[in-house]
């Protein structure tokens, strides 16, 4: 862990299957101890089992939990679909609170290429094409061009390397293989 006012905040969002929660993970595993992944869809579905609304509960869950990650001195990243219209407001209120020390991403993926990752997923038997083109929103961006735009051609390995530069973390010296920095993602698309 680290002192609250220097715990990076990192903000990953685009639709389903572009890779988030992989990156989050990716983060984690380089870096090591000290890194808090909350999971929109962790603390949506399966702590509150509520659907994806605007002013849903989860909402502030999202927030109350990030904040006392980031207050307790964990880095802390934030994955999910996010969406502007539901987590804007949310999002907009915690990127001021640590201004030298956030981070956010958008994953841009074509439609069709979130179909092919989706099908990899263990509930791709349970979510259908329809649902899922239902909830895709291409460049739903956060406004004030605060994220830094992550391509489908991007590599999990390389996703995890820029995130980590942009947040200006490196890998913790008592995470498996920090001394050469790899992971054990290399060359394999986020998912």
């Amino acid at each position: 862990m680290t002192t609250a006012s220097r715990a990076q905040l990192i903000v990953l969002r685009g639709n389903s299957a572009t890779g988030k929660t992989s990156v989050a993970a990716g983060v984690r595993e380089r870096y090591g101890r000290g890194v808090a992944v909350v999971g929109q869809d962790t603390l949506r579905r399966d702590v509150l089992r509520e659907r994806d609304i605007p002013g849903g509960a989860n909402v502030g869950l999202v927030g109350l939990t990030v904040r006392y990650a980031l207050e307790h001195g964990f880095h802390t990243v934030l994955e999910g679909i996010l969406y502007v219209g539901h987590y804007g407001d949310m999002l907009a209120g915690l990127l001021p609170e640590h201004p030298q020390c956030s981070h956010c991403s958008y994953f841009d993926v074509p439609f069709e290429q979130t179909l092919e990752r989706h099908a990899t997923k263990p509930i791709a038997s349970e979510v259908g094409e329809a649902q899922l083109s239902e909830w895709y929103r291409p460049l739903d961006l956060l406004p004030g061009g605060v994220e830094t735009m992550i391509s489908a051609t991007s590599t999990l390995d390389e996703t995890v390397d820029r995130v980590m530069r942009a947040s200006v973390l490196t890998a913790h010296p008592s995470a498996p293989n920090a001394v050469d920095g790899s992971a054990g993602t290399a060359n394999r698309t986020p998912r």
